[in-house]
């Protein structure tokens, strides 16, 4: 139990009342004080907060799309008698809240109380540390405030929108061993012999070629297969504006190579890289899905070094690169160039920041095309490297998807 900032107030004006008293030797004074000193004892005897409660949490759904609503239930079971309860949940910030997240209740001893309130949950992990429970007495002198821990978490996946494959599926695909993924052609064929690498299978070392170099050897074959897709994320913090929309189309995309029949994998490119290697299959698919909506914009400036590297170690040959950036940083550019000279077949799909942007003044209009015209010239830039689809956001991606498609074709 402590006072409030009332009970303080009292506490300052009786000391004031009671010096005043001892320099003007007027002793009277001090008789104003016992009706607030009576207050005080009254309050201190026959109010004193006992908080005794059992408090749980239920939350209908614990995983949704974001934008979408789910109905989050608190019990409170009183332990004794309490004359006025605050209940307040902890809610992310995160999150939006439909309803009030807080009560002012009374309790009986075993009585139980359920309040329920709507969140609208965004994208990413969302925490709930606990409900904070605060109590004080009728004067207001004296309070009880302490946090309940009662822990859970929502996590708010990335919206999936309808696109087309804005890439094609057919090519000739290097590999080591048996991918269970849709065959377009017949039988395997001898193509060339590497070194091997960690995770390739025993039965494709060649050993002839091990004897000879010193070094484990494994053996390439090549077969009419879908193509692998890699999608790459570039997480600037630049592009904060628009980084919700390149998770969506990211997740977007890779529904379509999941319903096309195509392995993909992926790389988020923050500080600290997340890959997730070339694979398919729907448990392959949510795994990438939950990467993606945990992530967040960050200040890397590494990407074209991160991009090369795993290039070189990590990406199949002949992969389809899909490059989802707002093309903001020359990091990226170089990244796309580093691709192209391995011979990576590369679409780069591009939310314009600036599409978002409403200027309010004529200052902030010339900034706008300026920044624009920029942009637009690094776009010009890397279509000698690869495809490029510019995306207004205030558009339809599947319509934006088809325009290009169709200029292609023209």
């Amino acid at each position: 139990m402590k006072a409030t900032g009332k009970a303080y107030s009292l506490l300052t004006i009786i000391w004031i009342i009671v010096i005043s008293s001892y320099l003007l030797l007027r002793w009277e004074g001090i008789v104003l004080t016992l009706p607030v000193l009576f207050v005080f004892l009254f309050s201190a005897l026959f109010f004193k907060p006992a908080i005794e409660v059992k408090v749980s949490r239920e939350i209908r759904r614990h995983r949704l799309i974001e934008g979408e609503e789910t109905e989050i239930t608190i019990r409170v079971v009183s332990g004794a008698n309490i004359k006025s309860l605050y209940i307040q949940d902890l809610t992310p910030p995160s999150l939006k809240v439909i309803d009030r997240n807080y009560w002012i209740t009374s309790l009986r001893r075993s009585e139980e109380r359920v309040f329920r309130y709507k969140v609208r949950v965004s994208r990413g992990k969302h925490e709930f540390p606990g409900v904070r429970i605060s109590y004080r007495d009728p004067f207001g002198l004296f309070e009880e405030d302490y946090i309940v821990e009662v822990y859970d978490e929502i996590i708010g996946v990335p919206r999936i929108e309808e696109v087309v494959t804005p890439y094609s599926t057919k090519g000739t695909k290097i590999t080591t061993g048996h991918l269970p993924s849709p065959r377009l052609g017949e039988g395997l064929e001898f193509h060339a012999v590497r070194e091997y690498r960690p995770g390739d299978p025993m039965k494709v070392i060649n050993w002839k070629a091990t004897a000879k170099t010193g070094k484990i050897m494994a053996n390439e074959f090549e077969s009419e297969r879908k193509v692998d897709v890699v999608l790459i994320v570039d997480a600037t913090y630049k592009g904060k504006e628009v980084f919700d929309y390149l998770i969506r189309v990211a997740a977007s995309l890779l529904m379509d190579a999941l319903e096309n029949g195509t392995s993909f994998g992926l790389l988020i490119s923050e500080a600290v890289p997340v890959w997730i290697k070339v694979d398919y299959g729907k448990r392959h698919f949510f795994k990438c899905i939950d990467v993606l909506s945990m992530s967040k914009p960050d200040k890397n400036n590494l990407i074209a070094y991160q991009v090369e590297h795993l290039a070189r170690t990590r990406l199949p040959p002949r992969a389809q690169i899909i490059f989802i950036s707002p093309l903001l940083t020359q990091e990226s550019e170089k990244a796309i160039f580093e691709l192209y000279k391995l011979g990576y077949k590369i679409v780069v799909l591009s939310p314009n920041p600036y599409s978002l942007r409403e200027p309010k003044s004529k200052e902030e209009e010339i900034a706008i095309r300026i920044l624009s015209l920029k942009r637009m010239a690094r776009i010009k830039k890397v279509r000698e490297w690869g495809i490029v689809i510019d995306w207004n956001v205030r558009e339809p991606l599947k319509a934006t998807i088809l325009n290009s498609i169709r200029r292609r074709i023209l």
